[in-house]
């Protein structure tokens, strides 16, 4: 590194190499030429060289060179790098070319109109280290300036940064006008900066000292400007930039007499008062046609349009409005309300707003605040919004300001005593956005004034002044502050400042009252209260002071903290995978303040791999809510899990103050990528009526974009779900740490064509509900769904759609079809426009779906039960029903035959003699004999003919003689039914297990219907016969009946076989020989 080390010779240098012991002097003359070019003397041409090989090496910057500005210009140059002046400087040469004779600066003011010589010797370039303001003066009458045109001189440091600026003066009533020939000026902002490194800027400051500056920059439209006032006009230009030689031209004229009319309309019950500034300038006021005039003042009270006449153009600089209302109250109410809408009355003029309160003598007028309240300030501050409000008072004494305030503070309530003023005041460049002050009576009270404080919760430092501040507050008066401090919160106390007055009679004091508590009275110089609680007011009480003196003031403070005492936690989650935790406040009023990591916070966020330390500072556990979620997803098919993911609950910090409610896991699928759902313990339950989920953990199913597909849970008989689109599942419990999972299988599958597939297993003897996604709101428009619904093999199930809500479609149609998984035939096909059925029986498993359209009024959704019933049960039903109705036939045909022969039978002649000599004589039915051989098979008949019904054992010889024997058994009259067995195929008895489901078969194995093994004839039908005491009754259902089967199931009708009661009358045959005989 080499340095310059400026010596007595006006030329030379001595450069000091940081790496060489001895300096190395070289001498540079700089010559100027007349028209300021710097040239190289022939001293300096034979160091050429070195100097150049000495600039590459970077070192120590000086430069030797000759100026000569213009007469009417002032010329500074200055360092802008701050460094010391050892570091860099600028240097005056005195005396001829060898003088050494130098003088140095940082910033250096040159001679107008005279030759100088400088050397500047700088660590860095000097033209970038220095930058020169050239100033020159444009004085106006007005008819012209002079100089008429704002002259630069081109040849003056062009490598340097320069700032060329003109101040011109015009007297008042002139017009300035400025004319920018070579270059068109473009308005621009202060923080946008001109490209090409040509920058103008035009400040105009008026007779009232109000300064407003424009920038611009090159290439615009601007090419004239009118200025009413004196103005500066500066050009900054970059290194190495051009100027001509006149930037602009200007002149002057004398300013037209201009004025400026408006048309107002005042509002009813107001008065505008229009008024000058003493200190401006003169203009007056005119109104009426006449008109009338008024250099100070003008007064508007009618109600009605009138023109306002100003004899300046820009009266709004001199005058401000007062607009004025009266509001009179009774001991009841008042006449209205303090309420100012955006006014249309003078938009531009500085405005004063202000209502005049009057009530009866004692009592107070009671001005409400708009929530959350106002705050005071002193009179040296002004608002943010630069609407102020000022409360003032009027006694025997005279008018005391109560304060002035604006708006979000703490101060809900002011009572002011008998007579006051409420005032608003707003600037002409500000719209009008007043606040609403609900007037009322307010109670009798015997001071000043009283003001009521709702302060918030949480950590705030609120300022109070007392009437009347700074001055001096009235003799003998109090004024009293109601603070409302919120639960579990501590209050200080603290007096910013006061001024003691010189009392007369009696004294000073504050007086601190607490319900339910004696008051505490404090001097201004007494410690006031520290870490109290609970609300309080503060009463001031001045005494009877000297007026010579200074009056009582007061500026207090009223600081407010908790009371508790934190919880601390430290949650780290930076060695978790995907969890972020949540924790929000549950109630808006709840005192609990939350903290994350010494920031106040309404909710807290601890994101995945980060570490936090929270505190909870009166927050108890049912104010708190504390869920948390992960993102589960992979890019692409190959890269996910082949055997899915768990859904699992980490473990959570045992110092939260409460209790993990809910986790939710996103699941983003991929591309082309649908994502499935399986319970891990079993099958899923969806939440439905008469089904509810009430088990300790409620799954709630939902799609990325928010719709809900439903609520689920364990036991049910849904196997998988699948969705085509990302997915959120929830898990909710009033613990989640007791049963942190797993709660589902997570596994990612090529896409489906549907929105929604689920795949179920119905079980029997239980129905299974169906609901579609989001029951009992509808399906999201365009949206599929469908149920894979797998029966047992010798199972069938019946479809009952219970509940369907149908739309009005704007496009499109519902659909619901039904279709068995082996056959591509539909079973059911129904749109919203036809007839719907509500019931199908479905033979095996089948598939249902669904499609919903753009609905355009109500919405789709189905609710649909499945029960299962027994393949052979159906069957068996069907057969008995078919042999039913055979017997049914066959019977109505043997009853007709029956009748029909038996009618022959009576009209037949029978011819019969009986004789015995000796034994019983036994005639079917007339004995009555014990029934002792229960097991006794001779009363047994395969068949009976109904012809011959036990009238052809009466024809055998040898009957009379068994008959006796046969009946000494004791036989018992016990019908059986004949069962005659079928060839080859054993009786079939049914079990219990022929209702058991079977499994599911396979969609690809062929199973017969019916195994043979599993094939079985139905039982016939057992209806039992009252006994009767004797063999001569007999079933009308067995009559020509040959193997005496019931073909009907109405009640027995008997046919006594006994001729006990059914003796013919013997017939009398006459004779050839006319004897009678029978």
């Amino acid at each position: 590194m080499l340095r310059f080390v400026q010596e007595t010779s006006l030329s030379t240098a001595k450069i000091l190499p940081s790496s060489f012991d001895r300096p190395i002097y070289v001498s540079l003359h700089v010559a100027l030429s007349e028209t300021g070019d710097m040239r190289l003397t022939t001293i300096c041409a034979g160091v050429l060289l070195g100097i150049v090989i000495l600039l590459r090496l970077d070192l120590s910057e000086c430069l030797h060179m000759n100026v000569h500005p213009d007469k009417d210009a002032a010329v500074t140059v200055s360092s802008s790098l701050f460094l010391p002046l050892e570091q860099c400087s600028v240097c005056t040469v005195r005396g001829g070319e060898n003088d050494t004779q130098t003088a140095c600066h940082s910033s250096l003011a040159l001679v107008p109109d005279e030759n100088i010589t400088l050397l500047f010797n700088c660590t860095e370039l000097p033209q970038r280290a220095f930058a020169i303001q050239i100033h020159r003066k444009i004085d106006c009458t007005k008819d012209s300036c002079s100089p008429a045109t704002g002259a630069a001189q081109p040849s003056l440091f062009p490598e340097f940064i320069r700032t060329l600026v003109w101040h011109l003066n015009v007297p008042e009533m002139t017009v300035l006008s400025l004319d920018f020939p070579s270059d068109r000026l473009k308005e621009m902002t202060e923080a946008e900066i001109c490209q090409d490194g040509y920058q103008y800027a035009v400040t105009r400051t008026s007779t009232e000292g109000e300064v407003k500056t424009q920038t611009y920059c090159r290439n615009g439209l601007v090419a004239h400007l009118d200025i009413l006032s004196n103005a500066t006009v500066s050009l900054q230009v970059q290194n190495g930039g051009e100027v001509n030689s006149s930037i602009f031209t200007a002149t002057a004229k004398p300013m037209k007499k201009q004025s400026r009319m408006m048309s107002v309309t005042p509002e009813p019950d107001t008065i505008v008062t229009i008024s000058r500034d003493t200190k401006a300038k003169e203009c007056s006021v005119c109104v009426g046609e006449g008109p009338t005039c008024n250099s100070k003042e003008l007064v508007l009270k009618d109600a009605h349009n009138i023109s306002v006449t100003f004899t300046c153009p820009q009266p709004q600089n001199l005058f401000s409005v007062q607009i004025n209302r009266d509001i009179d109250c009774t001991e009841i109410a008042c006449s209205g309300n303090i309420v100012q809408a955006e006014s249309s009355l003078f938009p531009d003029f500085n405005r004063t707003f202000t209502w005049d309160l009057k009530v009866p003598p004692g009592l107070s007028f009671q001005l409400d605040f708009p929530s959350p309240g106002m705050r005071q300030i002193p009179p040296s501050e002004s608002c943010p919004d630069e609407h102020t409000y000022t409360i003032i008072t009027y006694q025997r004494t005279g008018p005391a300001t109560i304060g002035m305030f604006c708006p979000d503070g703490t101060i809900t309530t002011v009572q002011v005593l008998y007579k006051g003023r409420v005032s608003l005041q707003v600037p002409g460049d500000r719209k009008l956005e007043p606040l609403d002050f609900k007037v009322t009576v307010g109670p009798e009270i015997k001071m000043l004034a009283v003001v009521k404080v709702n302060l918030p919760r949480g950590v705030s430092d609120t300022n109070f002044l007392s009437a009347n501040y700074p001055r001096g507050f009235s003799d003998n008066d109090l004024m009293r502050w109601d603070f409302m401090v919120p639960g579990m919160h501590n209050y200080t106390v603290n007096f910013l400042n006061y001024t003691a007055p010189l009392c007369r009679k009696k004294k000073v004091m504050v007086i601190y009252d607490k319900e339910g508590e004696v008051g505490i009275q404090k001097t201004l110089v007494d410690p006031q209260p520290t870490h109290r609680q609970g609300s309080f007011t503060m009463t001031m009480f001045n005494c009877e002071t000297d007026k010579t003196k200074q009056g009582l003031s007061l500026h207090f403070r009223l600081s407010v903290m908790r009371s508790g005492h934190p919880v601390l936690c430290t949650v780290n989650l930076s060695e978790e995978e995907g969890p972020f935790l949540h924790i929000e406040k549950m109630g808006s009023d709840s005192h609990c303040e939350m903290r994350k990591d010494s920031v106040v916070q309404e909710k807290i966020t601890v994101p995945s791999g980060t570490k936090a330390s929270l505190s909870f500072l009166d927050c108890p556990s049912e104010d708190l809510r504390l869920t948390a979620t992960k993102t589960i997803g992979c890019q692409s098919l190959d890269s996910c899990s082949v055997s899915g993911t768990l859904l699992t609950v980490p473990k959570i910090p045992m110092c939260l103050p409460t209790l993990l409610q809910s986790f939710t896991w996103h699941l983003n699928i991929p591309v082309y990528g649908t994502v499935d759902l399986l319970s891990p313990t079993g099958n899923l339950r969806q939440s439905l009526p008469g089904q509810e989920c009430n088990g300790s953990v409620s799954l709630h199913i939902a799609e990325g974009d928010g719709s809900s597909i439903g609520y689920f849970c364990s036991e049910g008989i849904i196997r998988k779900v699948q969705v085509h689109s990302n997915v959120s599942v929830t898990a909710t419990a009033k613990d989640l740490s007791l049963n942190q999972g797993p709660f589902l299988n997570v596994s990612f599958s090529d896409e489906i064509s549907e929105s929604i597939i689920y795949t179920v297993q119905p079980r029997m003897g239980s129905p299974a509900l169906l609901a579609t996604p989001n029951w009992p709101n509808g399906m999201k428009p365009y949206s599929t769904v469908s149920w894979i619904v797998n029966l047992p093999g010798h199972l069938q199930a019946n479809l009952l759609f219970t509940n369907i809500s149908q739309p009005k479609c704007g496009q499109g149609h519902t659909c619901i079809k039904v279709q068995t998984l082996d056959s591509p035939e539909e079973l059911l096909s129904q749109r919203e426009d036809e007839a719907a059925e509500d019931k199908l029986m479905v033979p095996e498993s089948f598939y249902l779906n669904m499609s919903n359209c753009l609905p355009e009024d109500r919405h789709f959704s189905v609710l649909s039960k499945v029960t299962l019933q027994n393949t052979s049960m159906l069957l068996q039903s069907s057969i008995l029903w078919a042999v039913g109705a055979v017997l049914l036939l066959m019977l109505l045909v043997l009853t007709v035959v029956c009748l029909v022969i038996r009618k022959k039978k009576r009209t037949m002649v029978n011819e019969a003699s009986i004789f015995v000599r000796k034994g019983n004589i036994f005639i079917p039915g007339d004995g009555m004999f014990p029934k002792t051989r229960s097991d006794n098979e001779s009363h047994v008949y395969a068949s009976i003919e109904d012809t011959m019904v036990y009238g052809h054992l009466l024809r055998e010889p040898s009957y009379v003689g068994t008959i006796q024997a046969h009946f000494q058994g004791q036989p018992v009259d016990t019908y059986r039914t004949f069962m005659p067995l079928q060839d080859g195929v054993p009786e079939i008895t049914e079990t219990a297990a022929d209702h058991e489901p079977e499994l599911v078969p396979e969609k690809d194995m062929h199973r017969p219907f019916l195994d043979p093994s599993e094939s079985f004839m139905p039982s016939r039908p057992r209806t039992p016969i009252n006994r009767h005491n004797s063999m001569g009754f007999m079933d009308r259902r067995m009559v020509d009946n040959e193997l005496c089967t019931f073909k009907s199931t109405g009640d027995i009708n008997t046919i006594r076989l006994s001729g006990a009661d059914q003796i013919l009358e013997p017939e009398i045959f006459i004779g050839s020989d006319g004897e009678e005989s029978i």
